[in-house]
Order: structure tokens, then sequence, then C-alpha cells
């Protein structure tokens, strides 16, 4: 079992790697991923069914603990990006099914990574733990409703079909994941260590398999899809950490705002996507998948570094 531990916590602390390198495999043979294109609802379920066995007490009395800096995350996180979204598919007038599957993501509640790049970034863990576990619980009532609001426009929408696939996906899988850390607690405690392990197999799967499908159309539009999906990203963690720094919000609390908006959990995005669109949908949510896993340790890094320059410089004043 340490073994396996060991193992989980080395694919976990590099997982952008492994994210890039699947979607590289995934591009050059993508015969080898299509099979997991049923699936993908499945892997999704399994990654919160894990996220429900690690979820704590203390990640809920966070949420009553600080409730207004809570509750900007999560109005920031649907608010802000799915109109971000909306503006990018106008402004590059994309095809339908293109529009579609960048407002999809962008409607996407915050993704678990978030939490290490925000732990990365010496920000605000506990209030970034509040904000994904808040903003997830709410994505079956929220998320269906902007992607009717805003979708609309390019395909027709049914929220009521979206909201009982993100119960399924999301909502259920959370509770039992809930239950079993209940009854089980501790051989619950025995394996959440091997969860970042089951986590990136889980998604790299998902996006390999999204990249396979998609290959001549990324092949046709991959750049142009690549840029929007860097905007998206970009601009997100922008408006989200000005957003908390005008509102007032410390340093730690403005970079835990910033990367809960510009994260997505871009795997929900991909499996709703091929559940209800197309394939084609589907692959913004597998460029952002990619993207935010680079962009996100690299904001990190440079956050971190600058935080350990200014206690340096601090200490050297006071000497």
């Amino acid at each position: 079992m340490k073994m396996f531990a060991k193992v989980s916590q080395f694919v976990g602390n590099t997982f952008a790697i492994w994210v890039l390198l699947f979607a590289i495999v995934g591009f050059l043979l993508p015969e080898s991923f299509t099979w997991v294109a049923p699936h993908i609802p499945l892997l999704l379920g399994v990654i919160m069914f894990g996220m429900g066995m690690t979820l704590k007490v203390s990640d809920f009395t966070a949420v009553f603990k600080h409730p207004k800096h809570v509750a900007i995350g999560v109005l920031a996180q649907f608010t802000v990006m799915p109109l971000l979204a909306f503006i990018l598919a106008i402004s590059f007038s994309l095809p339908p099914e293109v529009a579609a599957g960048v407002i999809l993501v962008g409607c996407c509640p915050g993704g678990t990574a978030s939490n290490v790049i925000t732990y990365l970034a010496r920000g605000n863990t506990a209030l970034s733990v509040a904000i994904t576990t808040v903003s997830t619980l709410l994505a079956p009532f929220v998320t269906p409703f902007l992607i009717w609001a805003l979708a609309s426009k390019w395909l027709p929408i049914s929220a009521s079909s979206l909201f009982m696939s993100i119960v399924k996906i999301v909502l259920v899988p959370i509770i039992l994941g809930l239950v079993v850390k209940i009854l089980f607690s501790k051989q619950v405690e025995n394996a959440i260590s091997v969860l970042p392990l089951v986590s990136v197999l889980s998604i790299v799967l998902i996006v390999a398999a999204v990249i396979g499908l998609s290959k001549e159309k990324i092949i046709e539009s991959g750049l142009l899809l690549f840029l929007i999906v860097i905007l998206h990203n970009g601009l997100g963690l922008l408006c989200g950490y000005w957003l908390a720094r005008l509102l007032k919000m410390d340093i730690p609390a403005q970079k835990a705002v910033s990367i809960e908006v510009g994260m997505q959990n871009s795997g929900l995005g991909a499996a709703l996507a091929g559940a209800h669109f197309s394939p084609l949908a589907a692959v913004p949510s597998a460029l952002f998948s990619v993207w935010h896993n680079i962009s996100g340790p690299i904001l990190a890094t440079w956050w971190g570094r600058k935080q350990r320059e200014e206690i340096r410089t601090d200490v050297s004043v006071k000497s």
C-alpha cells in the first residue's frame, strides 16, 4: 500500500505532464483511446466519488467561517467564466458545436486540481476547497440553466436533461463517497492516499479519448481553439484576482478566488458535451484540461517564488 501511495503522490505532483503526454498520444494514436469515449461519464463519476470520500467537516465549516468570501468565489465562478465564454464565442464567430463546447466548459464548477494549485501558490487552501465544494454541489442546478441561457443561440439545449446528467455524474457519486466514508472510515483513510492516482488516470483517459475522437477537427481549427482556451483561462484567472482585490480580500484569498475562477472541471464539460452534443463540442473541455494544468502550476510557481522573495526582503530589512 505504501508503494501505491508513493506512486500516487508522484503522479499527482506531475499531473500536468501526464495530461500533456496522454493528449499527445491520443492525437497521434487516436484508435488507442477512442474505446474510452462511452465510459467518460463513469470515469468522471469515479473522480467525484473520490472527492466525496475526501470531504471533511472542516470543508463545510470553512463556508460558515467566511461566508462572504465563499459566496464571492462561487458567484464569480458562475458569472465570470460563462460570460467570458459567451463573449469569446461571439467575438470569434465560432461554429455552433464549438461555441456550445466553449460555453459548456465555462459554465462548469471549479476543478479539484484548483485546490492543489492554490496550496502551491500559498493561497487560502481552505477557502479554495470550500468554493470548489459549494460550486460542485450547486452545479446540477446552476450549470444547466447557464448553458441553456447562453448556448441556446447556437444549439437547442435541454436544461432538464443536463440537470439529470450532472446529478448522475456529480451529485450521486459525491453523496455515495460521503456515505462510504462515514460507514467505513478506517478503510477509507487507508485508501485516500491512492485516490490521486485514480483521479489522474481517469482525467488523462478522458482527455486522450476526446482528442482522439476529434483529431480531424482539431487539425482544422486546433490553433484557434487553443487560442480561445488560453484566453478563456487567462482572463478568468485575471478577472478572479482583480475582483477579489477590489472587494478588499487579503492576498491568500485573492489567489484562491483567482485560481478557482480560472480553473474549471473540464472533465465534466467533456462528459456533458459527449452525452448531449458531439465529440467536437467536447474538444474545448479537453484542451482546457491540458492547458489549465500547465498555466496553473506556472502561476503557482510564480506566486510562491514572489512570496518567498518578499519574506526574504522583510527579514533583511528587519535585520
